[in-house]
């Protein structure tokens, strides 16, 4: 058991799971708008997860050697060194367009971990902003990026389905935030330092609501009305998280069965 134990923790902490639900984002999106399979940018979002998540989470550690490299940091050091040959391999594979914006969602991910201003600092840091940069990330990577390499119109579907993306990582962030509450720092004014744990969890379940709605609006929702349900199921399953969300939950609540619900989503399309 200990050792399934480790394998299970070195998964969660190397972030392949979170890179798992990139993923799984990125293969809806080419589900909702009839992109044949891309291989190179999904590859690409899931290897780019990997090092991003892995350079915002060790970065400090590497940096200032706080801390002495324990055998399992070593191989998530190693393991997002591989991940990031993997993703330059994919990235020549994309379209110049898409390399572009990619580069631009990369320079958001170092504004968010590293220093650039003198006496600043990172963005991560910045009060009430974290939230808002992830979720322009998540945009970016898994519907942004698949729709420009893919090279097909950009119309109103595709707006929608990003203030969908949006409210989706934004409402998982949430639940996030209100575990980590006792441990923040005060001065990062997260939503529920701001509002509360109850006002966030109402705001949450007003955002979802949003989402189901947004659903209506789609150019082929008649055609589509078992996605509809999946989309209503997936915000039942996401406010189920938020409502039963708090500071004394474990460390697993948020980093793997929160972070499931795009992978649940994607499978749910395979069944139905």
């Amino acid at each position: 058991m200990k050792v399934l134990k480790k394998v299970f923790d070195f998964y969660i902490q190397s972030s392949i799971h979170v890179a798992l639900s990139v993923y799984s984002l990125v293969q809806m999106t080419c589900f909702m708008f009839h992109i044949p399979e891309d291989k190179p940018i999904a590859n690409f979002a899931f290897f780019g997860t990997i090092v991003g998540y892995n350079f915002v989470k060790y970065d400090s550690f590497a940096r200032t050697n706080k801390v002495q490299f324990r055998t399992s940091l070593k191989l998530i050091i190693l393991f997002s060194a591989l991940s990031f040959l993997a993703t330059g391999f994919y990235f020549f594979q994309l379209q110049r367009l898409t390399q572009m914006v990619s580069i631009g969602v990369l320079s958001l991910t170092l504004l968010y971990t590293l220093p650039f201003f003198p006496n600043r600092k990172n963005a991560r840091n910045w009060a009430g902003v974290k939230i808002y940069i992830v979720s322009l990330c998540w945009v970016g990577v898994t519907l942004v990026l698949p729709i420009i390499d893919s090279g097909i119109a950009i119309t109103s579907d595709f707006y929608l389905k990003s203030i969908q993306r949006f409210i989706l990582v934004f409402v998982l962030i949430l639940i996030f935030e209100i575990l980590d509450l006792t441990h923040d720092d005060p001065h990062l004014k997260t939503v529920p330092q701001q509002i509360g744990v109850k006002r966030t969890k109402n705001l949450g379940y007003f955002l979802l609501l949003i989402f189901c709605a947004l659903e209506l609006l789609n150019s082929n929702f008649n055609s589509n009305i078992t996605h509809l349900l999946l989309v209503i199921i997936i915000a039942i399953i996401t406010s189920l998280f938020l409502a039963f969300a708090n500071e004394k939950r474990s460390k697993y609540y948020t980093s793997f069965w929160a972070e499931s619900v795009p992978i649940l989503w994607w499978f749910m399309v395979f069944l139905f």
